[in-house]
């Protein structure tokens, strides 16, 4: 899922479809992003796999897509310049880590996370330096 089988192009110039490198290697990062909001009901909602945050306000904050279920993963960049990145679980029964339910966890500028869907009401999250 992360690009150990080399890159699409290379995966199709050794046979495979377009459809089946792209599942192999995964999905293009979504950029562009701008986090809003400054709680879990008005964060911006994150919908890819893999998201780049470019534009982050005092304060401002993604939550991670509502549509996830267990196994689910979703990556989460912080490349919005100088403001930390507050991002939230799905929904405000949900957590993230040793979290409260509803409460976001802190990502600082230029740092990333991955996180996996566990239950329905769980996300474990891995943090980048």
């Amino acid at each position: 899922m992360f690009g150990f089988l080399g890159s699409a192009a290379q995966l199709m110039g050794a046979g495979f479809s377009a459809g089946q490198a792209s599942a192999l290697v995964g999905p293009v990062p979504t950029g562009g992003i701008s986090a809003a909001g400054t709680t879990l009901a008005t964060a911006t909602a994150l919908a890819a796999v893999t998201n780049l945050v470019s534009t982050v306000g005092s304060a401002a904050g993604v939550k991670l897509p509502t549509a996830a279920v267990t196994n689910d993963f979703c990556i989460v960049y912080n490349d919005g310049g100088a403001n930390p990145l507050l991002v939230y679980p799905d929904a405000s029964t949900s957590k993230i880590n040793q979290l409260a339910v509803g409460v976001a966890i802190t990502l600082a500028p230029n740092t990333a996370m991955f996180a996996v869907k566990v239950t329905s009401t769980r996300w474990v999250a891995f943090l980048s330096a």
